[in-house]
């Protein structure tokens, strides 16, 4: 098994965990599109873990693979416990998050907040690791409130590493947890992109994947020129068309570039299995609301998807009528 010292070679390119999005049914669907992303869960505590229904909020479908968890906590012992547990239901990587700033999770003292405590967050890590073979993995923010990011970054970055952590995900911007709310703090702290370059500079053995503001392949791109990988998160989602150009313009490989519509096609055997087991479409369709983003006809489908898709029986009756409206060879608005 791999070494949790080691990255995976998937991090070139990742899907960054968004809670109430990246649900077990949106990483089939962004499988689809990419054979090779990196996909996370939604973050889940490690109280959910431990104690909670594990098939409902653990689950996953053997296609997503590689596939990570990310996980919520400060306890070194409980995050072992939940560590072990995802490694042993098959994830292939489990991720420790630094970076949430909503106030659930300060109050629960884990996300962003822990940006303060870099010796516990390697505590944490130290204690995942030794009892796991899969990578552990932090994604953190480059500081909080009035820490300077200069000292703050690299003191996170040291102790972990020094505890065996190889590979860090850096959102690259300050998270302030008194003033602002978890949807201001993605967009209103400046974004610092050559930090986070110059920290895979100043430890070139590390991992470094980058993670903030990133909206097109063109932009992760540019970044490859300076870190290890990219994380994309609301370009990935929200434009998830986008995701069918990674394979052959991230990681090399020599196949054509997947049109949504073939997505669409693709995904449509997982959404007749799960409308058989009682999942109404709506748990689906919404994940794919932006894969037609620039598209003539998005609109449309937009429209069909959303009002169609959410009436009770809906089936895949609904998705065909939507696609109907995508001009296939348009590129216009």
């Amino acid at each position: 098994m791999t070494s949790s010292l080691q990255a995976l070679p998937a991090h070139r390119f990742s899907v960054a965990p968004m809670m109430d999005w990246t649900d077990r049914h949106c990483r089939v669907l962004h499988r689809t599109l990419s054979s090779k992303a990196l996909l996370y869960t939604e973050m889940v505590t490690t109280g959910a873990v431990i104690h909670g229904d594990r098939q409902r909020l653990l689950g996953y479908n053997p296609v997503e693979h590689p596939v990570a968890l990310q996980l919520g906590g400060s306890d070194p012992a409980e995050l072992a416990q939940a560590a072990k547990i995802g490694a042993d239901l098959g994830y292939d990587e489990i991720n420790l998050n630094v970076g949430c700033p909503s106030d659930r999770v300060q109050s629960g003292r884990f996300g962003a907040c822990l940006m303060r405590e870099p010796q516990l967050v390697a505590d944490c890590m130290a204690a995942m690791a030794a009892v796991v073979s899969v990578p552990v993995t932090v994604k953190c923010r480059i500081g909080v409130d009035d820490q300077d990011p200069q000292q703050s970054l690299p003191a996170m970055v040291e102790a972990c590493a020094a505890a065996g952590v190889g590979t860090f995900i850096v959102h690259a911007r300050k998270a302030w947890l008194s003033g602002l709310s978890p949807k201001e703090n993605r967009d209103v702290p400046p974004l610092d992109y050559p930090l986070v370059w110059a920290l895979k500079a100043a430890y070139p053995d590390l991992t470094l994947v980058i993670n903030g503001g990133i909206a097109t392949i063109e932009d992760a791109l540019a970044h490859l020129q300076h870190v290890d990988g990219v994380m994309l998160g609301r370009a990935a989602y929200h434009d998830a068309g986008l995701l069918g150009q990674v394979d052959r313009r991230v990681f090399g490989l020599a196949v054509a570039d997947l049109d949504p519509a073939e997505a669409v096609e693709a995904y449509l055997p997982y959404v007749s299995a799960q409308l058989a087991r009682g999942v109404p479409l709506a748990h689906m369709s919404r994940h794919m609301l932006g894969l037609f983003h620039g598209r003539k006809g998005a609109r449309t489908w937009r429209r069909i998807m959303t009002v169609e898709g959410a009436r009770s029986g809906a089936g895949l009756e609904v998705i065909h009528s939507a696609l109907a409206a995508i001009e296939p060879d348009s590129q216009a608005a």
